[in-house]
């Protein structure tokens, strides 16, 4: 697929498509502790080049056999691995169902890889890593080692490196009642990416000048 007739997204990030997943854990070690929650916002973007973000995949996750989870993470994260409720799936379908739905947003933005985005997005990724090579999954549609860090992005565009101070310096509505669910973390960092993306191009950043421009 030529530049002139690639989707605006693939033109954007030079046939990269960004994701943006978040997930809240049992821990801070990738190795040994539990995914509790995973989710994924799929972003589109429109033939002028505004970004904005398209839909949300979630899932309660069950803890892999033998993980760790700390009392403190789950204290802090308000989530009971337990609860009758849950409704919660193993890691390896979870994986296998944002798997599928990335793919499938590969193939109709005619990108050719996925990359993953995320407030510090290290933490996230090592997460994804570990179950892929846990669960022994194939065909990981996303990038093996580079990420798009809102983190880093807010410190530079707003001066803010916590998400809920990066939500307000951007204007957007942050409610700390709802943080630590993954879905509500990964629809406000894709809000707060795609907020940047946008002003960047506003300020005349995308896209280039051309020749003689």
């Amino acid at each position: 697929m030529s530049d002139e007739t690639a989707s605006p997204i693939a033109r954007r990030f030079r046939g990269f498509l960004p994701v943006v997943v978040d997930i809240e854990t049992g821990g801070f070690n990738a190795a040994t502790d539990a995914i509790l929650e995973l989710a994924a916002t799929l972003l589109r973007m429109a033939p002028d080049g505004t970004l904005t973000a398209h839909r949300t995949i979630s899932h309660h996750v069950k803890p892999f056999e033998g993980a760790n989870i700390e009392q403190a993470s789950l204290d802090f994260t308000g989530i009971d691995p337990w609860h009758p409720f849950r409704e919660a799936i193993d890691e390896r379908e979870a994986l296998g169902d944002l798997f599928l739905a990335v793919r499938r947003e590969l193939r109709e933005q005619g990108c050719n890889r996925a990359i993953l985005v995320a407030h510090n997005a290290h933490f996230d990724a090592g997460f994804v890593n570990a179950a892929v090579e846990r669960c022994e999954l194939k065909r990981n549609p996303f990038h093996p080692f580079s990420y798009f860090d809102t983190a880093t992005l807010a410190g530079l565009a707003f001066g803010q490196t916590v998400l809920a101070k990066a939500c307000a310096g951007a204007g957007i509505a942050f409610d700390n009642s709802e943080a630590h669910s993954a879905a509500y973390d990964a629809e406000r960092t894709a809000e707060l990416f795609c907020t940047i993306v946008n002003r960047w191009q506003a300020l005349g950043g995308w896209p280039p000048p051309g020749p003689g421009e």
